[in-house]
């Protein structure tokens, strides 16, 4: 998000206000009215009705906007070719396993080496149960989901700035939180400071409902007992036999709650593009990429690096390096272009088309994000703290940790997101390191949550996006005034030639967008034409 202030708040405190005090359905449509979210649109699969008589189309890039282009246009009778960066499909659609080699903008190279059967997703991670074109395409392309855990109560919010720098639960937090508000209502509503904006019978129902949503007591009072330890757990767990009582634990003060901001960490589980249920591939995002490329893998020529775009009134051609034979010149033609390149690297190609499209590919600046992975000696998070799945929030410069949907109670080694920043300082900061200090600073700062970091630990990999050459950056970052001026040009067909990929949407960020832009894309491109 931009730092700009919006009548003397930032759209970032004031989605942060709005997520705190209405919830996060409401805080999602209020950053759709700013153009930072959306639902997504499929209405089902698309029908390309009609022949293109033999039309040829190149598709540029074989991430999941190009190759959900090329498997649909192929299927509708066109010919396709697709060029692409990579010696593998999918684009930001990547996962990490061992052996896996990959180089940075200044030459380093890393190599991956966790060991079989462990992996980490760089890029997307998880699959919102609304985003139904790419849950149709999993479906549709035989690749197998399984829960993604978003919210796990027994994960931890940490402050370095509060409790001592202790972590603490992720229920006991919002209980607490829920229940001190709850209570400061209650008493507001039978003091009768309600009476002017909520009827008597309202109010009596109310006073219900804070008690069961709050745990409050018969007084209406938030505190230590066997009704808010239903909710924030117990000092001391049930067992049995003698001494098997269970013993509520303390909740933290109101005041202690306000002044740690832990509360901010909690509209991350209640925002509609983060609730339950979401997914994940088994076995690694990378899935995804790979069933579109057992559909349409023959029409892909990889580390193949658009070099010049050209285009007349009969067709485009593509001029291309082989990355594997520098020095090489080689050249595409077809009817019409699909391209997905990212308007990052898009803005450095010489493009044959006109000014508002080209004004529109130059507009839009790339969000620096970077991702950590970490392997360890045993899943100590699990066996020492109880922690199946789920994600814990941290002030630290590494924002989050991210444990495994997957593999849960099997004994082993681990591998968990370490460290996951996005925009920002901490997220330049990061990308400013090289590989090994990123992954250093990731356990070090890791240690602060989980002390086990430092003798379990083994190794790591890390991507930071901004130093990935074919994209240049993680997503596109469009501002609102950009949306409002550049979005329509830059989705127009310019001659022979139409652009999709996540940045041609209003869900950025999101394989979904990026699937409903080539959608919409094809559509349009197939109308033209028939009707020609």
């Amino acid at each position: 998000m931009s730092g700009e202030r919006l009548t003397g708040v930032s759209r970032r405190d004031l989605l942060s206000l709005i997520g705190a005090t209405a919830g996060g359905a409401v805080m999602y449509h209020a950053m759709t009215s700013l153009g930072l979210a959306a639902e997504s649109g499929y209405k089902g699969r698309i029908r390309l009705e009609g022949d293109p008589k033999g039309a040829s189309v190149l598709v540029l890039g074989a991430g999941l906007a190009g190759m959900t282009a090329a498997l649909e246009l192929r299927q509708a009778g066109y010919k396709v070719q697709v060029l692409e960066f990579n010696d593998r499909p999918g684009g930001r659609n990547w996962s990490l396993r061992g052996g896996d080699s990959f180089t940075e903008l200044d030459g380093t190279t890393q190599t991956c080496t966790f060991d079989p059967g462990l992996y980490i997703n760089p890029g997307p991670w998880r699959i919102p149960y609304h985003h139904h074109a790419v849950l149709d395409y999993c479906q549709r392309l035989g690749v197998a989901l399984e829960p993604f855990i978003q919210l796990n109560h027994n994960a931890y919010l940490h402050s370095s700035k509060a409790f001592g720098g202790k972590p603490q639960r992720i229920r006991e937090i919002k209980t607490d939180f829920q229940g001190h508000v709850s209570e400061l209502l209650a008493k507001a509503t039978q003091q009768g400071k309600l009476d002017g904006a909520v009827t008597r019978e309202d109010q009596e129902i109310l006073l219900q409902a804070l008690k069961s949503w709050g745990a409050l007591d018969k007084d209406y009072a938030y505190r230590a007992g066997e009704v808010s330890a239903e909710f924030r757990g117990f000092a001391k767990d049930a067992g049995g036999g003698l001494g098997a009582a269970p013993v509520p634990g303390e909740p933290i003060a109101l005041s202690e709650i306000l002044k740690s901001r832990l509360w901010r960490s909690l509209q991350n589980f209640a925002l509609y593009e983060f609730q339950t249920t979401m997914f994940q591939p088994v076995g690694g995002m990378d899935m995804i990429g790979k069933g579109f490329a057992r559909q349409v893998g023959d029409l892909i020529r990889y580390n193949a690096k658009v070099t010049r775009i050209q285009q007349t009134g009969r067709g485009v051609t593509v001029t291309y390096q082989d990355t594997k034979q520098p020095g090489s010149t080689l050249q595409a033609s077809a009817d019409w272009c699909v391209c997905t390149i990212p308007l990052s690297i898009l803005s450095q190609i010489q493009v044959d088309v006109g000014p508002k499209m080209k004004a529109a590919i130059d507009a839009v600046p790339y969000a620096s994000s970077v991702k950590v992975g970490l392997q360890f000696k045993r899943r100590f998070w699990e066996q020492d703290e109880a922690i199946y799945g789920g994600i814990s929030y941290t002030d630290l410069p590494i924002r989050q940790i991210s444990y495994p949907s997957t593999g849960y109670n099997a004994g082993g080694k681990g591998v968990l997101l370490g460290a996951y920043t996005w925009n920002g300082p901490n997220s330049y900061e990061f990308a400013a390191m090289g590989p090994a200090e990123r992954i250093r600073r990731a356990v070090e700062y890791g240690a602060q949550i989980h002390p086990q970091y430092k003798t379990e630990f083994e190794s790591g990999v890390s991507v930071a996006w901004h130093r990935i050459p074919f994209t240049l950056g993680c997503a596109g970052d469009w501002s609102e005034e950009a949306r409002h001026q550049h979005y329509d040009d830059l989705c127009q067909i310019d001659g022979r030639i139409v652009l999709a990929g996540e940045h041609a949407s209003y869900i950025p960020a999101w394989m979904e967008g990026a699937i409903l832009s080539s959608l919409d894309a094809i559509t349009r491109l197939h109308q033209r034409v028939v009707a020609a």
